[in-house]
């Protein structure tokens, strides 16, 4: 019998707004503790602002954030 092998999340960067992750995930804080999610797909706030962090709400519309969805040219990746 072959063994079921799950595709790797895929997390999408759109630009002005969240990342986008999609799949099979474990999100944690910084201590390893775990932060449920109920949902198959999650927005991850990049702004800053959200009510709801780590969490998108939309709040980036409201503050005009703003961010490419690829790496920020003259910037090395850490």
């Amino acid at each position: 019998m072959p063994a079921f092998v799950m595709d790797p999340a895929r997390i999408t960067s759109y630009r002005d707004g969240p990342l986008l992750v999609r799949g099979p995930f474990v999100l944690e804080d910084q201590d390893g503790n775990p932060i449920e999610t109920k949902r198959a797909a999650i927005a991850l706030c990049r702004c800053g602002k959200s009510r709801t962090r780590p969490f998108c709400d939309g709040s980036h519309k409201l503050v005009r954030f703003r961010a490419p969805s690829g790496l920020e040219s003259g910037r090395e990746p850490s």
